[in-house]
């Protein structure tokens, strides 16, 4: 059996026998490498680590709170540039501590970080400053990666906005919604504020701000990653994972946050599973021979997202996959999303007393408090930055849901997450697939003014994932026809990431189907150069 090679290997073999000259160079926006070019242009000494921090903290100041104005940033770090020039400083003493040395990362504000305040979104938690990093960011940075900002989200993971960041908008079309909660990392990552974002999810909130924004996401094997020190939704359901703008780009950040965490029991289901270098993966011939099972449960909502996606069946029948039709029952249809809001609000009642365990005597320290606290504020700010009407309200349907002892609750988790299973794997054998494919969303991403509608239809594929614990990968496909990107979803079974890689890098490969948002252009003077193959 051949010896495998990682990207990152390669890269740096790469970088380290070409001298750098216009003949063996080329431009590259920064906003539009990837990792892999990022490392080769440092290894190579045509970029620093710090330059690309200014890059990145350039597009934030120009598109965040000025022309657009998306509103994607809550906080920047003030020691970004500092941890850069380190970074620089180790590089050119010949230490690289791997594949993210130097790469700017941001991260969904409800990740702890013991250098900037974790907020969930929350002016009931403004300030608060956490003992330590959570597990994944700890990972990150020892593996060298830059935390440059903590970024908006639906607070405590529940919606589309915050009482700290207010909305967030959508760079493909600033009327559009970014979606939720991780809309904001989703944001960030398409506007090139950074090459990596962080995201949780719950019930889609990786997937939905991937899926309209037009990056690629990943919500992990349940169990792959810590959760340890994220504000926590329905741990029965949560999930920290990467977004990027490339398949390779995931599995590069991917294999650095892995591992077994004593604090994230969770974790243990992942011993002797996962991986620590995902980009042996990419595949381009990965759909060869590949089994593609397409839910056609999920389609018929918008033909825009359907043409897409029939274009992006045909596209792996092409590159060799068989694709069969798969249905699931009517039952579980039509109750799947109801079991996610069945577990969801019980269990965040209880565990958001255990996070705020962790904050300053200052802070709330249970439900009951937060619901006080937030009768206590009016609006802030001429967005309506300080208070958060839909959110605050819904304290009080999570208060009143009922105790982890109640039969609906226990139907949904004791007994509807292990029938979800036994449903979706059922599918997986019956026809040996290596993936499930759909639209990530059935329809074209909502106007923020509109009412939700995707709940409301029955047509809502993310709870899927959740409930089964299982890994669903995103990739973009395409556009409607008003050039809003449509994605497709590869579920697999669980800790199926390395196949869901290979089957999306080989799609990826063939469609390339990314572009940079209309209202986040190129700046001048972010080209870099990147050594040629």
């Amino acid at each position: 059996m051949k010896k495998q090679v990682s990207t990152f290997a390669i890269m740096c073999a790469l970088a380290g026998a070409l001298m750098m000259s216009p003949a063996n160079a080329k431009q590259v926006e920064f906003d539009q490498a990837s990792i892999a070019e990022l490392q080769a242009a440092m290894a190579a000494g045509t970029l620093t680590a710090e330059k690309l921090t200014e890059l990145s903290l350039a597009r934030i100041e120009a598109f965040d709170r000025k022309g657009p104005k998306i509103h994607a940033v809550i906080a920047l770090n003030p020691k970004a540039l500092e941890i850069a020039r380190g970074l620089d400083a180790e590089r050119k003493a010949g230490k690289v501590r791997g594949p993210m040395h130097g790469i700017p990362v941001v991260l969904k504000d409800n990740f702890d970080t013991v250098d900037m305040p974790t907020t969930g979104g929350s002016v009931l938690l403004d300030g608060n400053m956490a003992p330590d990093d959570a597990f994944m960011v700890k990972k990150l940075r020892d593996g060298g990666a830059i935390i440059l900002a903590k970024v908006n989200l639906g607070e405590f993971a529940n919606g589309m906005q915050s009482s700290k960041g207010g909305q967030t908008l959508n760079p493909h079309d600033l009327t559009r919604t970014p979606s939720g909660s991780s809309g904001a990392t989703g944001v960030a990552v398409a506007a090139g504020y950074a090459p990596i974002g962080l995201g949780t999810d719950t019930g889609g909130s990786i997937r939905g701000p991937s899926s309209v924004n037009g990056i690629v996401g990943l919500k992990p094997t349940h169990g792959l990653v810590s959760r340890d020190g994220i504000i926590p939704l329905a741990l029965s359901l949560d999930t920290g994972g990467p977004m990027a703008r490339s398949v390779a780009d995931l599995a590069v950040s991917l294999g650095v946050m892995t591992g077994v965490d004593p604090a994230d029991d969770a974790t243990k289901k992942s011993a002797g599973k996962f991986e620590k270098d995902y980009t042996k993966y990419l595949n381009a011939n990965g759909l060869k021979g590949a089994r593609i099972g397409v839910a056609r449960d999920y389609m018929g909502a918008d033909p825009d997202v359907d043409w897409a996606m029939e274009a992006a069946i045909k596209a792996m029948q092409r590159a060799g996959a068989t694709v069969v039709d798969v249905r699931f029952p009517k039952w579980f249809l039509d109750s799947h999303t109801a079991m996610v809001w069945s577990i969801y609000p019980p269990e965040f009642a209880v565990q958001i007393a255990d996070y705020l365990k962790t904050t300053g005597p200052k802070y709330p320290k249970t439900l009951d408090q937060l619901i006080e606290r937030s009768n206590e504020y009016t609006s802030l700010g001429p967005d309506g930055e300080g208070t958060n009407p839909y959110r605050w309200a819904f304290f009080l349907q999570e208060k009143n849901s009922g105790a982890l002892t109640d039969p609906g609750y226990i139907a949904a988790h004791d007994y509807g997450m292990p029938m979800a299973q036994a449903v979706v794997g059922g599918a997986f054998a019956k026809d040996k697939l290596d993936a499930i494919v759909y639209p990530t969303t059935p329809r074209r991403p909502e106007r923020i003014a509109d009412p939700l509608t995707s709940f409301a239809t029955g047509v809502y594929p993310m709870p899927v994932a959740n409930l089964t614990g299982y890994p669903d990968l995103i990739l973009p496909i395409g556009f409607t026809t008003d050039d809003l990107p449509v994605t497709i979803s590869f579920l697999g079974t669980a800790f199926s990431e390395p196949k869901l890689i290979s089957l999306a890098y080989s799609l990826e490969q063939a469609t390339k189907a990314i572009r940079r948002p209309v209202n986040t252009p190129a700046l001048a003077g972010g080209a870099i150069e990147v050594p040629s193959k």
